[in-house]
């Protein structure tokens, strides 16, 4: 599998593990606004060597998760903010343009020195 994008957290903001009740995880890099920075998982920036498309791979920690569907404009606040919401629902459609759905459960935690990788 070629890595598409790579990164460590490496701040959990104060309120972001509460997103993990709603089955979904929201990330931005470094530097993230601060209103925006305590609802977010915040990591390193990453570079992208790809799209992010249907059917490739997102890895967290140790679990990998098929990922189902894409937002519109997901990609992009990827590669310039590391900015996505990650939905746990399995949906085939983007409910939102910077949502990125998964199958999979939801995991209970992601500690800091976490790595997120999408893989294709």
């Amino acid at each position: 599998m070629n890595i598409i994008y790579q990164t460590t957290f490496t701040r959990i903001g104060d309120y972001a593990r509460d997103s993990l009740a709603e089955d979904m995880v929201i990330t931005f890099r470094e530097g993230a606004p601060e209103d925006i920075e305590s609802f977010c998982f915040i990591h390193r920036p990453g570079d992208s060597q790809g799209d992010l498309q249907p059917g490739e791979t997102l890895q967290l920690g140790g679990s990998r998760f098929p990922i189902t569907a894409v937002g519109s404009v997901a990609d992009r606040n990827l590669r310039e903010l590391g900015h996505i919401t990650i939905r746990f629902d399995g949906a085939e459609q983007a409910e939102y343009p910077g949502t990125v759905h998964v199958s999979g459960l939801t995991p209970a935690d992601i500690p800091v020195g976490s790595t997120l990788m999408i893989l294709a």
